[in-house]
């Protein structure tokens, strides 16, 4: 985390100092004392891009977006090349946070990314077109990585169905740090990266529930799934998409079953195969079992009219119990 890049002049021994020892002081969560070194550290070398750069990032940890943007502007005023400086990238999280849109168009141009000229009312740029991506929330808790759609370079729009340890919904936008700590390879072929959760950036209205099935094939299951997307929310079998990793597998480049492909057995997978429930994940067909544990996204009104539409469709193979609001 140390930043120390190319400048005019070496810096002086106090500022690499204060600079390591807040850095060192930023890992323990002591935020409060890495500040006050750092702005030693600025006072020191104000002219040093590094030591805005610096302040940038703790103000980002802190979620002190304002102080963030200006020690941003602040470090960008600095720099010595026009294209591809993280200080930009740094900026356009904060321009975000904020809903500063001109800045934050004018951060991701800088950065070197093309940005359409549409807008949506608010003025946010839209369109990036970023695609798919994977998003690892509560990164210091009990991290969970999810699916999502990429809005621009710092936020995603979470389209899968999030545990309710995460505290997390279904549709919610969460801005997200700019460095991926992981990859997600589907069996299509393609990997994607697995950003970390910064704060949650949009509320969902839609409630997570949580409902036992007993389905008799995956046709039955996958029946579900496509009835509440054609009502415009989702369903989630969430004994055979959930799986149990330890920190340093979720970190590093894991296979996905996300997208078309033959299921396999994961060596990482630390979840026990076929067991039902929020823990299970279904690794062969010959381990499929019935009672699946399926997480939900859909108003209260409509809830358990899609549950009974499912079952009404095939009443001998469906059947569900125990629904309950989650988060």
């Amino acid at each position: 985390m140390r930043i120390f890049g190319k400048v005019r002049h070496r810096p002086s021994a106090s500022w690499r100092q204060a600079t390591d020892r807040a850095f060192t002081l930023i890992g323990d969560g002591r935020y409060e004392d890495a500040g006050a070194l750092l702005t030693r550290a600025a006072d020191l070398e104000p002219w040093l891009s590094e030591s805005w750069f610096n302040l940038a990032l703790l103000h980002k940890f802190r979620h002190d977006w304002d102080q963030a943007r200006a020690a941003g502007l602040r470090a960008v005023a600095l720099l010595d090349r026009e294209t591809g400086a993280p200080d930009w990238w740094n900026v356009g999280i904060a321009a975000t946070a904020l809903q500063d849109w001109p800045l934050a168009r004018r951060a991701w141009q800088a950065y070197g990314l093309k940005v359409p000229g549409a807008t949506a009312a608010t003025g946010e740029p839209v369109g990036m077109d970023l695609g798919s991506a994977a998003v690892r929330l509560s990164p210091e808790g009990e991290a969970e990585v999810v699916w999502g759609r990429r809005l621009d370079p710092a936020r995603i729009e979470i389209l899968s169905i999030p545990l309710p340890s995460s505290g997390r919904r279904w549709g919610e936008v969460v801005l997200h740090d700019g460095v991926p700590h992981g990859e997600r390879l589907t069996a299509a072929g393609p990997s994607f990266p697995v950003f970390d959760e910064i704060e949650l950036w949009a509320p969902s209205p839609v409630p997570t529930w949580v409902v036992l099935l007993e389905a008799a094939t995956e046709a039955d299951r996958d029946a579900l799934e496509r009835l509440a997307a054609d009502a415009g929310f989702a369903a989630e079998d969430w004994s055979s998409s959930v799986r149990l990793l330890c920190r340093a597998c979720s970190e590093s480049k894991m296979a996905s079953d996300e997208g078309d492909g033959e299921q396999h057995l994961d060596p990482h997978d630390h979840s026990e195969p076929g067991h039902p429930g929020p823990y299970g994940h279904r690794t062969a067909g010959e381990l499929w079992s019935p009672e699946r544990e399926c997480g939900l996204a859909a108003p209260a009104g409509l809830v358990r009219g899609l549950l009974d539409g499912w079952v009404a469709d095939s009443p001998d193979t469906r059947e569900w119990r125990d629904l309950e609001e989650v988060c």
